[in-house]
């Protein structure tokens, strides 16, 4: 029997291990998401500027559908190399020097004047930024056992909807009042101002992070070695499996594949939710660009809270299967309904806003997962090749999307695609063994 599930049946034993991963959580968790808000308003502040850099560079919807999805090409060629480096050289150094050169990069965005220099930014953007994701989702494997790994998982991709939930206003507000600053458009200084805080962030990381419980002066004795025996545990758990022995065991297993696969609706669903709301919004009629801001902040503030609620009540009940596949439902009914409700605001915001929590639930919960059956090696390697393969979903979907519109003038059929996509990782989610991911 796991050890945990032992020792909740003490109440004040149960009580003393809830403080401990409380104190962990109140000491890396506020850091990580505010790195990951950060991080994910820099990747995607491109929708924002969208609204008028097109305009003012000439670009079509195609060159920036093109230029949206090339990060996840640098992505998918850096991630696995970065993940495994992390495991060398610690969390720290990885997440420090990956924060100062995507903040170096993303401020370069300013002063792009040619297609050529937009893909080649966007894809060293995305081989900058490689590794982070995988490698947060990594380092909290060193900190929190199965049965605290979904809500801590939420709470860390809860960063993204807050990204937009502060980012849309301060976008929308940079680009309104910054316009001729300087002899500088308002979107060149949404991309400056937006990338002080990560590069503000890198340098303090180098001093904050801990590389792991063994390397945490703010923990007792006692702490870390409560957080190591249920580590060990949850090792134990999944000894026998092959896929933790080695990198080409991780590859030939079907279960990481599978995995890939409902990732890659995943992240066509929450970057075409990403790269495309703004524009969706902007379509309702709302206003001028900070009013886009606004309105567009609505459904990023209920993917926050909403994912965060999906993810303890995973963690509560032990099941996961249907806690992913409900949240790709709401993706495709409220794609659907945002297509069908256009002329009414109010009804295509709301459905919007059903397809930006079920969007983000999707990422929070896929990454609670693959920590149930592999570890080590395995660990690093297996979430890294289900983010950096699964995520080239994100280069497909702003892409389709944006040459949909350039051929028809809408931006209906594109999120009608969108909507398929995540009915069809619904279905893949239905397929896996519920023994292997309801604990």
């Amino acid at each position: 029997m796991h050890a945990t599930v032992n020792e909740s049946a003490v109440p004040s034993l149960q009580s003393k291990r809830d403080a401990v991963y409380r104190k962990v959580a109140l000491h890396i968790m506020p850091f990580l998401m505010l790195c990951y808000v950060a991080a994910y308003l820099d990747r995607i502040n491109i929708g924002f500027a969208k609204l008028h850099m097109l305009k003012d560079l000439g670009f079509s919807d195609a060159i920036y559908g093109l230029g949206a999805g090339l990060f996840f090409i640098g992505y998918l060629i850096f991630e696995v190399p970065s993940n495994l480096l992390m495991m060398r050289i610690g969390a720290k150094k990885t997440i420090s020097r990956i924060m100062l050169l995507w903040a170096l990069i993303s401020a370069g965005f300013a002063f792009v004047e040619t297609p050529t220099q937009f893909y080649v930014l966007r894809f060293l953007l995305g081989a900058a930024e490689a590794g982070f994701y995988p490698g947060v989702i990594l380092y909290l494997t060193y900190w929190f056992p199965a049965d605290k790994r979904a809500k801590m998982v939420a709470l860390f991709v809860g960063a993204v909807p807050l990204s937009g939930m502060l980012g849309a206003p301060l976008s929308g507000a940079i680009i309104e009042f910054g316009h001729g600053a300087h002899q500088l458009t308002g979107w060149q200084w949404m991309f400056i101002i937006e990338a002080v805080p990560s590069f503000l962030l890198g340098l303090f990381c180098l001093k904050y992070v801990s590389d792991g419980p063994a390397a945490a002066a703010w923990l007792t004795e006692h702490e870390r070695t409560l957080i190591a025996r249920e580590l060990q545990a949850d090792r134990e758990f999944s000894k026998g499996d092959k896929s933790t022995v080695s990198l080409a065991a991780t590859l030939k297993d079907r279960r990481i594949w599978k995995m890939t696969s409902i990732c890659f609706c995943s992240a066509i669903c929450s970057y075409g939710v990403s790269f495309w709301l703004p524009t969706l919004v902007q379509q309702l009629n709302v206003g001028d660009v900070m009013h886009v801001g606004f309105y567009t902040a609505v459904p990023f503030s209920a993917a926050f809270f909403m994912m965060f609620l999906i993810g303890r009540n995973s963690d509560r009940m032990r099941e996961r299967r249907w806690h992913l596949v409900g949240p790709f439902t709401c993706v495709c009914v409220g794609l659907i309904g945002s297509v069908w409700f256009h002329d009414s605001m109010g009804m295509a915001l709301l459905c919007l806003t059903i397809a930006a929590v079920g969007a983000y639930s999707t990422t929070s919960m896929l990454f609670t997962i693959p920590g149930l059956f592999l570890s080590g090696v395995g660990m690093a390697a297996g979430v890294a090749m289900i983010n950096c393969f699964g995520g080239l979903g994100g280069f497909v979907s702003p892409y389709v999307v944006g040459v949909v519109k350039d051929v028809t003038g809408s931006t209906n059929n594109g999120v009608i695609f969108i909507a398929c996509v995540a009915m069809i990782g619904a279905m893949l989610t239905l397929t896996l063994p519920k023994k292997l991911v309801n604990r």
